[in-house]
């Protein structure tokens, strides 16, 4: 088939489409994207790209096309208004003229924002193809959630547009089963709603270290807790902060940062101001390919959300890599995310926005015995094997593709 992925975001930009793109790619698939200047998490256009350079290239056999549009910058509610829009803007008047190759299927990855279907719409009313749209993110719920917008007529502009989305796309995979109950309240056909989650990149797996690997300078001596990704304001690091406090008195356990993103610099803040510079620790953004050996260092990896309703209903992406570590994992949020790590019996999880929940749950893996530790991490790698597979769930994807392009006969979704 040749696929026309849309998305705001891609290489060198870390995201999870980029794994599904080659993923896609290696099975045979023709595959171009669609997407915009790289700027993220930085706000600044990534060296070597700008408004007229690199607009097309390739990366590893696959086409892509760089629509032009307006750097996120800091972060505030302007940049990322003005991102987002943008890059729908320019990517609705131009795609057209750009992608003029026959596709066979339009593949929409939204993590945020969801305007990034508007180029896609129009793309499929020129191609006369069928539109695969995945949901990462509830719009405009999570616009609310995270205080990005209070208006109430800027919440209902939005809101059209979602039921736009949704009335053009002929699927909907989701990556949270509990996202059903959202989008047919929106106006979405629930026949046509996919459960399709996350999985994690092949480098994310159990690893072990040699005696003189670098990272091992990086982690401190004792028991580490370990976050690892964006740091926004949909990851409560209030929270974070809050119970790295509580237990300032316990020298042996360490809070391992490893991101970055808008709340950096107020985290770094709080660090000072507070003291806690001798158990919590930032150690900036590194490659994923490193990830998973900071991972094998740490006795256990944190995932925290607001609490909100919106992000109740969410999986963040990072627990599936969590789980594919073999790691321990500590839950600070309510709902799906929290029943996958009770379900797995692949950690602990407390209620989001509660310090002393968070602390307590700390130490209760603390004073656990390694042994009981390591086998949370074997079940957290057994269940992601049983559930989120990577080639498993790029199988499935491709069989989806395939009926709705009329390549092979239905059956039963």
């Amino acid at each position: 088939m040749k696929i026309l992925v849309v998305t705001q975001y891609f290489w060198p930009e870390n995201f999870r489409i980029n794994d599904l793109a080659h993923g896609l790619k290696d099975k045979g698939h023709e595959i171009t994207v669609l997407t915009g200047i790289p700027n993220y998490p930085s706000g600044r256009f990534f060296t070597g790209y700008g408004y007229f350079s690199k607009r097309t290239e390739h990366c590893d056999g696959i086409r892509v096309i760089r629509m032009p549009l307006i750097p996120r910058g800091k972060g505030n509610w302007l940049g990322l208004s003005l991102n987002f829009l943008s890059f729908a803007l320019s990517a609705s008047i131009l795609a057209p003229f750009y992608c003029q190759d026959d596709y066979d299927i339009i593949f929409v990855y939204e993590p945020s924002p969801i305007t990034v279907g508007l180029p896609a719409i129009i793309l499929k009313k020129f191609k006369t193809v069928p539109l695969m749209f995945w949901m990462q993110d509830l719009w405009p719920e999570s616009l609310s959630a995270t205080g990005a917008i209070t208006s109430n007529r800027i919440l209902k502009i939005v809101e059209f547009i979602v039921r736009l989305i949704y009335r053009k796309s002929d699927k909907i995979l989701i990556q949270s089963r509990a996202f059903k109950n959202s989008i047919v309240k929106q106006g979405g056909d629930q026949k046509r709603i996919l459960y399709y989650p996350n999985s994690a990149e092949e480098l994310y797996k159990p690893v072990e270290l040699e005696a003189d690997a670098t990272e091992r300078a990086d982690m401190p001596d004792g028991f580490c807790v370990t976050f690892a990704g964006n740091i926004g304001a949909a990851q409560s690091f209030a929270t974070i902060i809050d119970a790295a406090a509580l237990l300032r008195n316990q020298k042996n356990v360490h809070w391992v940062v490893i991101g970055d993103g808008r709340m950096y610099p107020w985290v770094v803040d709080q660090v000072k101001q507070r003291n806690l510079s001798r158990t919590v620790h930032l150690l900036g953004r590194h490659p994923a390919e490193m990830m998973p050996r900071y991972f094998a260092l740490s006795d256990a990896l944190l995932v925290t959300l607001k609490k909100e309703p919106i992000f109740s209903l969410t999986i963040p992406s990072k627990i599936q890599s969590y789980l594919a570590c073999g790691r321990p994992i500590i839950a600070a949020l309510d709902g799906e995310g929290a029943r996958i790590v009770e379900e797995a019996n692949a950690g602990v999880s407390c209620p989001a926005e509660e310090p002393s929940k968070l602390a307590d749950a700390v130490m209760s893996l603390f004073r656990m015995d390694k042994t009981e530790r390591d086998l949370m991490g074997q079940r957290g790698r057994d269940y992601f094997n049983h559930n989120f597979e990577r080639n498993m769930l790029l199988d499935q994807l491709e069989r989806w593709m395939r009926e709705l392009c009329g390549e092979i006969k239905p059956c039963e979704f």
